[in-house]
């Protein structure tokens, strides 16, 4: 259960936008023992009933502002009647453990709930977007908490996959551009995953997709995937997404993976197809 104290916010920033807010708040996280911030889109449709809520789950060395001012999403949001919800990447604040270089540490949380010190204590982005932060979403703005969705980008994305697939009955829609979908056989996850959870591999399996779609498939969920493929990361096989469709269609998860000509990693490409994202999670969340 997450406590009153944690459900207060701090409004950072208000802006008027596609008839409805962009709104920047924090508040005193329980699981991450520190403030953390996130951006919130709220539809129009939101001033006269409750709306359907979409998470998403920025990529390495990304804040909350990275996907609210450069994916173009309110828009779509707007025609839909979406809320859009988009937490921090990991904790921060003097307190909280870092380390020299971008692919671990503040900004790269993984989400995961870490198990090893001195990370243990604040690195719990898994729990804080599960269990947290839709409990201080529910408490603070007028939305449906039987209609959630979740999207994300390259770390983001393996968020997305991760939280979707283990909690099926919170999250009804999965989509993710450039996700890492393999981390325990990639170079960025086997870091990450090492240092937050410990040396015995196996303990990884829970937050590998290509893992636990094996055993968390949906058949009557399909899951949207963008891949571009200029990506350098996708050369470097810091991604994966091969690994993950032959694991969905080994599970029998619908899965559309679309390779998308002379794209890369970045922004850019998330907003040239934001828009069938939106779509995708709307024909779920709004019939």
């Amino acid at each position: 259960m997450v406590n009153a104290s944690s459900k207060t916010l701090t409004s950072l920033s208000q802006h008027a936008c596609f008839g409805g807010t962009v709104g920047i708040y924090s508040h005193q996280s329980e699981q991450c023992h520190c403030p953390m911030k996130f951006a919130v889109y709220v539809p129009p449709q939101a001033q006269s009933q409750p709306v359907p809520v979409l998470y998403f789950l920025a990529g390495l060395t990304c804040t909350e502002q990275n996907f609210i001012t450069k994916a173009g999403a309110q828009a779509y949001a707007a025609r839909h009647g979406l809320m859009l919800v988009a937490p921090d990447t990991s904790p921060r604040g003097d307190d909280v453990p870092d380390e020299e270089g971008w692919d671990f540490g503040s900004g790269a949380g993984f989400y995961v709930d870490a198990t090893e010190e001195p990370w243990a204590t604040h690195y719990r982005m898994y729990s804080y977007v599960t269990e947290e932060l839709p409990a201080v979403i529910q408490s603070n703005f007028s939305v449906n908490a039987a209609k959630q969705g979740i999207f994300g980008h390259s770390m983001g994305g393996h968020g997305a996959l991760v939280c979707g697939l283990r909690n099926p009955e919170t999250y009804q829609s999965i989509s993710a551009f450039a996700p890492i979908a393999a981390p325990k056989q990639c170079a960025w996850g086997q870091k990450a995953l090492g240092k937050y959870l410990g040396s015995d591999s196996a303990t990884w399996s829970d937050y590998d997709a290509s893992e636990l779609v094996k055993h968390h498939g949906q058949a009557d969920r399909r899951i949207l995937i963008d891949q571009g493929l200029a990506d350098s990361f996708l050369e470097q096989q810091q991604l994966k997404p091969e690994l993950f469709k032959a694991a969905c269609e080994q599970a029998g998860q619908p899965i559309t993976l679309r390779m998308q000509p002379d794209y890369d990693h970045g922004y850019y490409f998330i907003a040239s197809f934001m828009e069938d994202h939106i779509k995708h999670h709307a024909q779920v969340l709004c019939p």
